[in-house]
């Protein structure tokens, strides 16, 4: 399931730091999502295909562990990825 590139650079413009930046966690954990989100419409229909599920496993943990270390370096950039993007977020 690629991503098209309109959707990421979107996706970058939008939760990028700085016109160069297409690495930091807010953009990380954007994509993620976005990529999480297409892999659960997938798995909706097909509901055996368990190498898929894995994958979305995978990053789902990735995006905990990102959204974790963001929580604990910038409290408010924490709250405002989490708003923007109708992450669940622990307090």
């Amino acid at each position: 399931m690629a991503m098209d590139k309109e959707v990421k650079a979107y996706l970058i413009r939008e939760f990028q730091r700085d016109p160069n930046d297409t690495g930091s966690p807010e953009v990380q954990i954007a994509l993620l999502t976005y990529r999480i989100n297409r892999l659960t419409e997938h798995l909706k229909q097909h509901k055996h295909d368990e190498h898929s599920r894995r994958g979305l496993l995978k990053m789902v943990g990735k995006r905990r562990r990102l959204l974790r270390y963001l929580r604990q370096k910038d409290y408010n950039r924490y709250v405002m990825v989490t708003d923007k993007l109708g992450i669940r977020r622990k307090m």
